[in-house]
């Protein structure tokens, strides 16, 4: 592994504590390419998708190095960084911290012996049963991953690290590792890995998280959305499938199935997380959101001057209001580029700084208007309720704020930052109350069923479980839910209902 300062190493430094994490993971394998520079690119274009930390691995068929540090790609990499990162195979991840530190220790990909030579790794997604998976390799291996983990990356990353790593035979090839360790793994997971000579991509059997497979001129290309494939320069080909496992060597791609696959993939990457220029599931994000914005004009009409988004996330749902509505659209409200995601930050405090330095209203537009404001969701409530003052103060008549996605009641067990029920202003509260909370003349939610309807995916194939508490993973006996114990068994996926 590698820290900031150049030095490269090969340890294993993994860790307690698991977070959940959402995180962007690219790999490549192209012989004859500058693969650590493509990693750059595609891991930039995943910036939206963690910001905390940034890491590259490559091999050139006889050693794997590491390279990663705290900070932002560009902070990360120069060239003098990059320069030592040669060979036909690249891992990279972007990642945040939610409940797991925000340390070096923590970045990835991740480094591990195996049987044959080493494995390095990049997770997107969070398990639920880390716990289960350390006493069950205990058990059948004799090996004490609490006591070999120590301290330092998140622990279900480490965990399926020393897994592929630890449980291997002697002269096992890691395809067939991969093959017993997969099944056993349950949560949320889009894995990018590789050993010495083969780039690896698993998804696990639900798609919860987004993987995506490109096919470049002279090799392949692995993402967690679309749009990185387009920076590379990659021909979109397919999705890794829930429960594939992709293998890519000399020989070509291989594809694996370890697990049939149940699709329930995550509604908020729609809403929400991923670049508006991804396709997931054939279907544009973009178009998905100005949907969403056409069908909260329809569920919720409002007389009013102008729709403006707060930007960005909100600004293709509010475009597609205003073409619902017929009210004109204006952009309010102005956004400093170089200020972090407020939704991805890991203190509160810094949340609430971030509000303040992240936005400013344009008085000119929204002086004495009657605004509809148009976000994509409310978590905790601290921007909406800055926002709405700091309009007031530039003089807006009226403010109605609307979202794009119905209230989140439940925390994300499958990585998203959704700690706990109490941190969720919307559990507890109606809807007016909520309104009142954040001083809106009036507030309007998007509904499940029209939310479902703007990703034209079934919504027995999405995850909806922040919106309804219906959990299509089981959560396993260690996970909890505002202090009381979560279902061990999920319940049936409905377009209702709630954890017991």
């Amino acid at each position: 592994m590698a820290r900031g300062d150049g030095r490269l190493s090969h340890e294993l430094l993994p860790g307690e504590k698991g977070p959940q994490d959402e995180c962007g993971v690219f790999g490549v394998w192209a012989p004859g390419e500058d693969v650590a520079r493509l990693t750059y690119f595609g891991i930039y274009a995943l910036q939206h998708r963690g910001q905390e930390s940034a890491g590259i691995a490559t091999s050139n068929g006889e050693q794997i190095l590491v390279y990663k540090d705290m900070g932002l790609v560009s902070q990360v990499f120069d060239d003098r960084a990059l320069q030592p990162l040669q060979g036909h195979i690249a891992v990279g991840h972007v990642r945040y911290s939610t409940t797991g530190a925000s340390a070096w220790e923590n970045a990835q990909p991740t480094l591990g012996p195996t049987a044959a030579g080493t494995v390095a790794l990049g997770h997107n997604g969070n398990l639920t049963n880390t716990t289960e998976l350390m006493e069950m390799v205990q058990e059948r291996f004799g090996k004490d991953l609490r006591g070999e983990l120590g301290r330092g990356s998140s622990t279900d990353t480490a965990v399926i690290t020393a897994m592929l790593g630890g449980t291997a035979r002697a002269g096992e090839r890691l395809e067939d590792v991969a093959m017993e360790v997969l099944p056993l793994l349950e949560g949320a997971f889009s894995l990018v890995f590789m050993d010495e000579h083969t780039l690896y991509a698993a998804r696990d059997a639900h798609g919860i998280r987004p993987l995506v497979l490109g096919r470049l001129d002279r090799g392949w290309a692995v993402a967690s959305e679309t749009a990185a494939l387009d920076i590379v320069g990659a021909t979109y080909v397919r999705e890794i499938e829930p429960g594939e496992l992709v293998t890519i060597d000399a020989d070509g791609l291989r594809s694996r199935r370890f697990a049939e696959a149940t699709p329930h993939g995550c509604v908020f990457e729609y809403v929400y997380l991923a670049r508006p220029d991804t396709r997931i599931a054939d279907r544009s994000v973009n178009a998905s959101r100005l949907e969403m914005g056409r069908v909260l004009a329809r569920e919720h009409p409002v007389d009013a001057d102008l729709v403006i988004p707060t930007p960005e996330s909100g600004t293709p749902a509010a475009i597609g209001y205003a073409q619902g509505s017929g009210i004109p659209f204006g952009q309010g409200l102005v956004k400093n580029s170089y200020v972090g995601r407020t939704f991805i930050q890991p203190t509160q405090t810094i949340r609430q700084l971030g509000i303040r330095l992240k936005l400013n209203p344009l008085r000119e537009v929204i002086e004495g208007k009657r605004l509809v404001v148009v976000d994509d969701s409310i978590v905790r409530g601290n921007t909406q309720r800055a926002l709405v003052r700091m309009l007031r103060e530039a003089g807006a008549a009226e403010v109605h704020v609307r979202i794009s996605s119905p209230p989140v009641k439940w925390p994300c067990f499958y990585g998203i930052d959704f700690a706990t029920r109490a941190e969720l202003i919307a559990n507890g509260l109606t809807t007016d109350e909520i309104r009142a909370s954040l001083g809106a003349d009036s507030l309007g939610y998007i509904s499940l069923e029209g939310m479902v309807e703007a990703t034209a995916i079934p919504q027995q194939r999405l995850c909806t479980a922040c919106f309804t508490g219906s959990y299509p993973v089981r959560l396993g006996e260690h996970a909890t839910i505002s202090g009381a114990e979560a279902p061990s068994v999920p319940p049936t996926p409905a377009t209702t209902g709630a954890a017991q």
